[in-house]
């Protein structure tokens, strides 16, 4: 709490005894700001949604919200290559597979795993 509070996201409502006294609203702040790492949302996000004018934690989230869709496309991608790996009768994929040789073959040619993706992942 002592981070959150140092990074100005949340501030106690009071000290009694040397300690942080927080009120509900702080306390559903804390659980937000919880909440958000869990989900894998910077702080730097979370923190602009709670405090930040309407039009700065707007464009906050949807940067946020663009590079989610990065993870989950880079997310898929390997799903399809595990998934084709377990999949394929071959048994070393890796070494036997044509795709994955066709695959590899594209990389040294210059292809990026974006490239690749999009021939192979469907959303």
């Amino acid at each position: 709490m002592r981070y959150y509070e140092e990074r100005g996201l949340v501030t106690p409502v009071n000290r009694t005894g040397g300690r942080r006294m927080y009120g509900r609203q702080e306390l559903r702040f804390l659980a937000f700001l919880r909440t958000m790492q869990q989900l894998g949302i910077s702080l730097d996000t979370a923190g602009a949604v709670l405090h930040a004018p309407g039009e700065e934690w707007r464009t906050a989230a949807a940067e946020q919200i663009d590079v989610l869709e990065e993870l989950i496309h880079r997310a898929k991608a390997a799903q399809w290559v595990l998934r084709h790996s377990i999949e394929c009768p071959a048994e070393h994929p890796a070494r036997e597979c044509q795709t994955w040789i066709g695959m590899v073959d594209q990389l040294i040619e210059g292809y990026t795993l974006d490239q690749l993706a999009a021939d192979h992942v469907t959303e």
